[in-house]
């Protein structure tokens, strides 16, 4: 289980900054403030899905001078950045980066949430009213930012600069592209798994520059696939990382992992290797080269997320060879994707940030091993046996409609209209769940105020609490 020091996105922002930096001052040497302060022509964005705080020291010795090393030495960290809320994934960290507020006022809660009028699944970018433009028509375009419910500080440069500066979000997930962008970018564009092809939607064009269905037509995935995906370095050296076989790690968890067989069949592999994020870098050069970002003195900002650590850290754990292999590679990417920056926009005229959406917890079975407690809690046996009890002793039948995102739902047509008050019914679910293992602590969202948990959680929660999206219950998950 996810400890809820996990669920806090804590913004280790990294920036490697070539304007020039500012100094305090005291009132009695202030100067007065110059008409045309330095600004950078682009900002980079750059945000590594589940890359956890400290895997930029526990890998530090072996990454090379120009990656993570470059923006730590030449940039400035701050490690005491701080925007609790709870629960933490892709889509909701991106948007909290991006807009500086936490779900209670963007409005994404989750990746997906439920709809309880409609009895279905939201997703975070969907969008029936737009269509896949740069491919096969198909759900994976049926995107856009319309459930972000605030501006983003891409969406603010672009009313700054009279909607000069040009906004593009780039990421092999759409929520990792699309909610950074913001409302008004001018383009965002994400990997479409079924085909190799980097789509966008109906939102932002008819369709895609020429620059990317000419990158589409290469399929680059087939060139990663024929080298298979074996260790950077001799394996014995990735002393990091746990053994290579762990059968808590799927079926293939080995090296070296043979990719050779996806070529021309499985182009959304490439998604839980390290060259997924290879992929989206090079897309960020052809990006600043064929939209000409950075080349006048109105600044342009690029948003990119690296999924690919997601990826890998979901099949394989954080504490994997995997894993440790593919931020080694990454950070040979970054270091070639900095000295691009170098050479077309040239040092001294572009910013850098560094974050990452969330962090990870150890994976139950790595715990176990390790003598470690550990555990995992099933959304469908918390509504099954919730239902059970509820049933039994209220004579109500399925009021529980959904468990996700720590909250349970309710059918507010029964529970509105039944015998027994919805009070009653609340009450009597919180203290079945507490009883259940891996659950440290319920709590009635409505009466937040008043639960008797620990400040931060309570801070946490309602951060986290969306009146027109979220439950009616949070459940707080046990450390481990």
């Amino acid at each position: 289980m996810n400890k809820i020091s996990y669920l806090i996105v804590s913004l280790s922002i990294l920036s490697l900054s070539s304007v020039s930096a500012q100094t305090k001052k005291t009132a009695a040497t202030a100067k007065p403030f110059p008409a045309e302060v330095a600004r950078p022509k682009l900002v980079v964005g750059l945000v590594v899905d589940q890359m956890r705080w400290d895997y930029l020291y526990r890998y530090y010795s072996r990454y090379t001078n120009g990656g993570f090393k470059r923006l730590i030495n030449e940039g400035f960290s701050v490690e005491n950045t701080l925007i609790p809320y709870t629960p933490t994934y892709t889509a909701v960290g991106h948007t909290t980066i991006y807009t500086g507020s936490v779900p209670a006022v963007h409005g994404i809660i989750g990746n997906d949430w439920y709809n309880s009028e409609t009895r279905k699944n939201v997703y975070c970018t969907e969008d029936s009213t737009v269509v896949t433009v740069g491919s096969t028509p198909s759900t994976e375009g049926n995107m856009s930012p319309k459930n972000l419910l605030a501006t983003t500080i891409t969406d603010e440069l672009r009313l700054a600069t009279n909607f000069r500066g040009k906004v593009i979000g780039i990421s092999l997930k759409d929520r990792g592209s699309i909610l950074p962008a913001g409302h008004a970018a001018n383009a965002a564009y994400w990997y479409q798994g079924s085909t190799g092809n980097w789509i966008t939607s109906s939102y932002y064009m008819k369709e895609v520059p020429t620059w990317i269905a000419d990158y589409n037509k290469l399929k680059l995935a087939n060139k990663f696939y024929a080298k298979n995906w074996e260790t950077l370095y001799p394996i014995n050296s990735y002393v990091n990382s746990t053994a290579d076989e762990k059968d808590y790690e799927g079926k293939t968890s080995t090296f070296p992992h043979q990719l050779t067989q996806n070529i021309d069949k499985n182009f959304d592999a490439i998604r839980s290797t390290p060259y997924g994020n290879t992929i989206t870098l090079d897309l960020a050069k052809l990006a600043i080269l064929s939209e000409d970002l950075g080349q006048d003195n109105i600044t342009d900002f690029l948003a990119v997320s690296c999924s690919a650590t997601d990826y890998v850290g979901h099949a394989y754990g954080p504490n994997s060879i995997e894993a440790e292999d593919t931020y080694l590679r990454l950070d040979k990417d970054f270091e070639e994707f900095f000295n691009y920056l170098d050479k077309k926009v040239g040092k001294g005229n572009y910013t850098i940030f560094l974050s990452a959406d969330h962090g990870v917890a150890h994976v139950p079975g790595f715990m176990k091993e390790n003598k470690l407690p550990g555990g995992t809690v099933s959304d469908r046996d918390i509504v099954f046996k919730l239902n059970s009890f509820l049933n039994d002793k209220f004579k109500v039948n399925n009021v529980v409609l959904k468990s996700m995102n720590n909250q349970i739902i309710f059918d507010h047509d029964k529970t509105d209209n039944g015998s027994v008050s919805f009070d009653v019914i609340k009450s009597a679910s919180i203290e079945f769940l507490k009883r259940m293992d891996g659950i440290a602590n319920v709590v009635d969202i409505s009466r937040i105020s008043i639960a008797t948990i620990p400040e931060v959680q309570k801070k946490m929660i309602t951060n986290g609490y969306n009146a027109r999206r979220s439950g009616d219950l949070y459940y707080i998950l046990d450390p481990n």
